[in-house]
């Protein structure tokens, strides 16, 4: 978008023009603002200035041509709507500047309210409510702070510090308690901090006030916090924030207004009912804030019926329009009722499986789209394991359970101590009055977050659930000192670095470290807990949109899985056969000594009598395996890596033989072990001799492997089973390889299998860049393709994963670079573009080609949907992950169109 377009762009909305529809135009507060507005709620008028308009600014440093008018035109409109102006001294206008981008970031970006105030405006004000001059200075020193701290970036310490000053002469904790001199006093002291910091007087103009606002709101997109959290969420850096301009209406205007946030259900359990916060006599931040504990929504009924009744009918309207929970603030002024905000809410993962079941059964949404409301990181922190309590562990504090799970870790009261720990490998437990978005870092570091202050609508409850993060909020019972690095409760007091655990469900904070058990979901997974009989809501709610998923879903989901045990468990989690059998793992253990022989063999008969020890032992462990999966099929990968890490490292041996020598003692198999590492050492082992290459250069390696799975597959059958191997060559990268090992391992299954009615796949592993771009030549020697994207990923970057995550990749994603680890989710432009020319041109000239993937991407999410996009038959993941490919292939399916899942 170019600011100097020939048509003037429209770049501001009154909410009267807009609808629930345009989030990418007008973010979801504007759009959702605007929807209501349509529906005729009660919304105090304003308007909307575009994304569009930030992304210009964002771009070109200015803002775009034509915006300052329009602004303008509105701003006059509204006005006359009013019958006010903005900041008269006589009888004022003021509005509140609001952040708004399509995705809700909360707390991540700016606001700032009682705009249009100023020295004269606040004697108006204070005329317009009734000559309220205690609330008309509160409202003063509140703009003066926000002002300062969000547009001006004055320490907001500073202003705390002076608050407190004077709640200390006064002898009082309560802000409420300050009088109209109190704070006339405040004001002063606000403007001093303000003229020191920026080294000018507070603006008193309206106007100047209103749009240095505005572009703070946009700069405020790329804050750290703001960046920090979209690369938390996996939020488009580009999207750009919106800006609502709302006329303000006052909830500090006496024991007969408030403000509070309120829920159409529980956004932890999901369950049905009235749940929220309300404040008395206070503005929209002081619930979020933590500033004072709110009441539970249901006290607003005896303190105002009427807008209690009213709030309650608008609650179950926005939930049938939006067909959805949804969350929703408001501000009671002099006992009327007004709407600030809605959109559907953030909620725990319980409840979104929950809510979802519910919706279906109330005739709201079927399940296609109960399916989209869900997702498989969801799924996954349903699977974390719970608290196992009994007499031993007594709750020493009880808050709010805001976002569930149970967590145990190191207690610490910063946000820099959080990283600090947590980088070190340590779990920690952030412990703040009240978190701030100045305190993301810590919290994505923590493994749970406990809070003295705030409700279920604070801000460490609403990012917790956002992030899945464990969160007990509101725990008054704790006198947190943060100065001093400790709390108490009671007679106990703890220490930074002393050990806590909190419930995020019960709200019940312990001391010490509580053991855990399984999580309900994966009772029901192993078959402990089964749908028809359990009375639990969530079980009943997995089990439903589990089924439909697997129902509508196009992808398989396999296992990577060694071992019978492994195998048994990913089967009952719903695999459908193991795309990854890593043959190198049966190698470990009391069977190095095997291999040793084999590495150290000096010849052809010793070579080959190291591998007729091993054969057997191979036979075994493929026969549990195969038996386990009964009829499923089992991809298994001849050795892969190079036979150097089956040995002692280099150092490490050399210490030995010294020391050894130096004794006296026998060193010959060390020595020979020693000059064995030294003589196939590669610089970079990798890419060195490994997969293929060993098959080729050993001779006898993988014909043995080849054999022990044939003898395998014969032994089951003729035991009664069924066995369906596919032995998978690595590492290919020109078709001969393959042809090469491909006729030797026929030979040898003609030969063991027989009459028997055994039938082996041969195929390949696709994680060689090359093997990608020449797949059409390697399908006419292949029966599958398996992509291997860990190693594709590697040489397809270029990157060593062992050494880079941790040496540079925290800057690739702190500069933009990366959204999130290519090791994580699939990059989809690169290695993603490899995998897709591989499938095509694979099956182009073998159009039964079995596809699939056999990389940690499989487990991923999003990756899973790249996958089914490009058309692979399965996916395969560790056992754990099994039901969230699942979940997701299902979402995949049908993923065409319909609502974003964020």
């Amino acid at each position: 978008m170019a600011a100097h377009d020939s048509v003037e762009r429209k770049y501001v909305y009154d909410f009267a023009e807009g609808n629930k529809d345009l989030k990418d135009l007008l973010g979801g507060k504007g759009a959702n603002l605007a929807e209501m507005t349509n529906l005729g709620l009660p919304v105090p008028p304003g308007f909307t200035i575009t994304t569009e308009a930030c992304k210009a600014y964002l771009t070109t440093g200015r803002e775009p041509d034509g915006l300052a008018a329009q602004i303008e035109a509105h701003l006059e409109s509204l006005e006359r709507e009013m019958g006010r102006r903005l900041g008269d001294p006589d009888d004022p206008l003021l509005v509140s500047v609001r952040s708004g981008a399509k995705f809700s970031m909360p707390g991540m970006m700016e606001t700032v309210l009682n705009v249009g105030l100023n020295d004269r405006s606040v004697v108006g004000l204070s005329a317009q409510a009734g000559r309220n001059d205690r609330f008309a200075w509160d409202s003063y020193r509140r703009l003066i702070q926000m002002f300062g701290k969000t547009v001006c970036e004055v320490p907001g310490e500073e202003f705390e510090h002076a608050l407190d000053e004077i709640k200390r002469a006064k002898g009082t904790h309560n802000d409420l308690d300050l009088d109209a001199d109190d704070l006339r006093g405040l004001v002063d002291a606000y403007k001093k901090i303000f003229a020191k910091h920026t080294g000018r007087e507070f603006p008193q103009e309206p106007r100047e006030q209103l749009d240095l606002a505005i572009r703070a709101v946009f700069d405020s997109w790329n804050a750290e916090r703001a960046v920090l959290y979209r690369r938390q969420e996996r939020i488009p850096a580009d999207l750009g924030t919106a800006v609502n301009v709302v006329t303000m209406v006052f909830g500090n205007l006496g024991p007969d207004s408030g403000t509070g946030v309120a829920f159409t259900r529980d956004p932890g359990s999901g369950a049905q009912g009235i749940y929220g916060d309300y404040l008395a006599n206070a503005q929209g931040e002081d619930v979020v804030a933590g500033i004072r504990n709110t009441v539970p929504l249901q006290e607003l009924e005896q303190l105002d019926k009427t807008s209690y009744d009213q709030l309650l009918g608008i609650m179950a309207r926005l939930e049938e329009h939006y067909k959805d929970l949804c969350d929703i603030e408001f501000t009671i002024e002099r006992g009327k009722l007004w709407m600030l905000q809605t959109r559907v809410g953030k909620r725990t993962a319980a409840a979104a499986f929950v809510i979802a079941g519910q919706l279906v059964d109330e005739g709201l949404i079927d399940l296609d789209e109960a399916l989209h409301r869900v997702n498989g990181a969801q799924l996954a922190q349903l699977m974390f394991p719970r608290f196992q309590l009994d007499h031993e562990f007594e709750a020493v504090a009880k808050g709010i359970g805001a976002s569930p799970g149970a967590a145990s870790g190191k207690v610490v009261f910063t946000s820099a101590r959080a990283v600090e720990l947590a980088a070190e490998g340590e779990a920690v437990i952030l412990v703040r009055r009240e978190t701030n978005p100045d305190d993301l870092n810590g919290m994505i570091a923590a493994q749970g977050i406990l809070t003295s202050r705030g409700g279920k609508t604070s801000h460490a409850a609403v990012v917790a659930r956002g992030m899945g993060k464990t969160c007990v909020s509101g725990a008054d019972e704790l006198d947190v000192n943060v100065p001093a690095k400790r709390f108490t409760v009671g007679d106990h007091v703890v220490n930074e670095g002393d050990v806590v655990s909190i419930d995020g469900t019960t709200g019940k904070v312990y001391l010490g470290e509580v053991p855990v058990m399984p999580s309900e979901v994966v009772q029901y997974f192993e078959g402990e807990l089964h749908p028809e009989t359990t009375d639990d809501a969530l079980v009943r709610a997995v089990h439903r949109i589990m089924t439909h998923a697997d129902a509508a879903r196009r992808l398989r989901v396999r296992t990577n899985a060694d071992t019978g045990a492994d195998a048994a468990r990913a089967r009952r989690f719903g695999a459908e056969g193991i795309g990854l059998c890593r043959t190198e793992h049966m190698f470990l253990g009391d069977r190095r000594e095997l291999v040793e022989r084999l590495i150290l063999a000096s010849g052809e008969r010793e070579r080959e009598d190291a591998l007729a020890a091993l054969l057997p032992l191979q036979r075994a462990d493929f026969i549990e395996i195969f038996r386990e999966m009964d009829g499923l099929p089992v991809t298994v990968r001849l050795i892969d890596p190079p036979l150097h890490e089956f040995l002692p490292p280099l150092e490490q041996l050399a210490v030995n033989v010294a020391v050894a020598q130096e004794r006296g003692e026998d060193v010959a198999k060390e020595e020979a072990l020693l000059a064995a590492v030294r003589r196939m050492h590669e610089e970079n082992p990798m890419l060195g001799l490994r997969g293929v290459r060993l098959g080729l250069v050993i001779p006898g390696l993988f014909a043995m492997q080849v054999r022990a799975i044939a003898e395998a597959a014969v032994a089951v059958v003729r035991d009664g089973g069924t066995a369906c191997p596919e032995i998978m060559v690595p590492l290919v990268g020109a078709v001969q390889e393959l042809e090469t090992v491909r006729a030797e391992a026929e030979r040898i299954i003609a030969e063991v299998v027989g009459d028997s009615g055994v039938e082996v796949l041969i195929g390949t592993m696709i994680e060689v860049p090359r093997a990608a771009l020449t797949a059409g030549q390697i399908a006419e020697a292949a029966e599958f393709f398996s992509f291997g994207t860990n190693d594709l990923t590697q040489m397809g970057w270029g990157f060593s994963r062992d050494d880079v995550e941790g040496a540079f990749f925290w800057r690739y994603l702190e500069l933009g670079i990366f959204g999130i680890s290519p090791f994580e989710s699939i990059d989809t432009d690169g290695v993603g573009r490899l995998i897709r020319i591989a499938a095509e041109e694979g099956r182009a000239a073998r159009p039964g080609l079995k596809l699939g993937v056999c990389g940690e991407h499989g487990g991923d999410p999003d990756s899973v949907h790249f996958f089914h996009s490009v058309g692979l038959d399965y996916v395969s993941c560790s056992p754990f992950r099994v039901p969230v490919a699942r979940l997701e292939a299902g979402r995949a399916a049908i993923t065409t169109t319909g609502s974003d899942s964020r």
